[in-house]
């Protein structure tokens, strides 16, 4: 008698083991799909001068952004005309007109040429830079006299007085120390590592998880839900990262400006993450319903089945002639 109830238990323990060992790798799989994600965006997304162009061009019209620059031109020029001034009266007194002229030149297109080309030349210097590992121990430096140059001579197109006279002299501007710059490097190329390693892992992890799955069908149901919940997470850890970027800003007045650069940035990755939300739960909704109609077909061919011998009449006997 110990015979018979020893076998239930044996038949039962290797799909149970393969149960466990596909919930395991599903998991695995959905945890590295939403990093792998963020290590394609970071390596690939943000390193495209293009694209990144492309992104922050629209930041030019932005009012939070302009007001930054512009405050950020009008300081520029009172420190680098504070040996001129005799007096700190005379230089409060021309303080608003400077500002007010640097706040009108950010509404000319001339403002809009000079904003694609500074961000174009400063993100390609940045790229290029971490890009070349001989330049260890070296800072990030940019010319900014083809930008200053095309600035002059958009003015000068427009007619402003004394646009003629604007000096562009050969300078190099630091915008990242050599230390932080080294540090960019290395991080860099992990991430270039990650962006091509962790979606083929978890594609892998995936086929691996389902292929081992007792019930294959139950296997892409909680894959498609497991990828939904990743994305949704992605979206969360997006918004959290904004509160947190601009929590640490010293300068609340810039907040909302920083706040357009942001999410001009992160555009992209917010699209990857609903799309994942999407899909996942594409993937699971139309699992499901696959499940429940075959469910209900093979449900209705067994009862076809069962009441095929039941519906054959039975043979008459046969009553011989009188």
């Amino acid at each position: 008698m110990p015979e018979p109830q020893r076998a239930p238990a044996a038949a039962q323990a290797p799909p149970r083991l393969r149960n466990a060992l596909s919930a395991v790798l599903l998991v695995l799989a959905c945890l590295l799909l939403p990093l792998g994600a963020v290590a394609s965006w970071a390596a690939h997304g943000l390193t495209d001068t293009g694209r990144y162009v492309r992104a922050m061009a629209p930041l030019s019209a932005d009012p939070d952004v302009r007001l930054a620059v512009a405050d950020a031109l009008g300081d520029g020029v009172l420190r680098e005309t504070a040996h001129d001034l005799d007096t700190g009266s005379l230089r409060g007194a021309i303080a608003p007109f400077v500002h007010d002229a640097a706040r009108s030149f950010t509404r000319t297109e001339t403002f809009r040429a000079a904003w694609d080309a500074t961000n174009r030349t400063v993100h390609d210097a940045v790229v290029r830079a971490l890009r070349d590992d001989s330049a260890h121990g070296a800072p990030v430096t940019v010319d900014p006299a083809p930008v200053l140059a095309r600035v002059k001579q958009q003015l000068a197109d427009d007619h402003v007085p004394f646009a003629h006279r604007i000096p562009v002299t050969h300078t190099r501007i630091a915008l990242l120390p050599a230390e932080e710059a080294d540090r960019l490097r290395k991080g860099y190329h992990v991430l270039e590592t990650a962006a091509l390693w962790l979606p083929l892992a978890a594609a892998v992890l995936a086929a691996a998880g389902i292929a081992l799955a007792a019930c294959r069908r139950r296997a892409v149901t909680a894959l498609g839900l497991g990828t939904a919940l990743g994305g949704a997470l992605l979206v969360l850890a997006v918004a959290a990262g904004r509160r947190l970027t601009l929590a640490d800003l010293p300068d609340p007045l810039h907040r909302p400006a920083a706040g357009a650069v942001y999410d001009a940035l992160t555009a992209t990755l917010r699209t990857v993450s609903w799309l994942l939300c999407a899909v996942g739960l594409a993937v699971a909704l139309g699992a499901w319903l696959t499940g429940r109609y075959g469910a209900r077909r093979a449900a209705r061919r067994a009862a076809r089945g069962s009441a095929a011998p039941a519906a054959d009449p039975a043979p008459r006997p046969m009553r011989g002639r009188v």
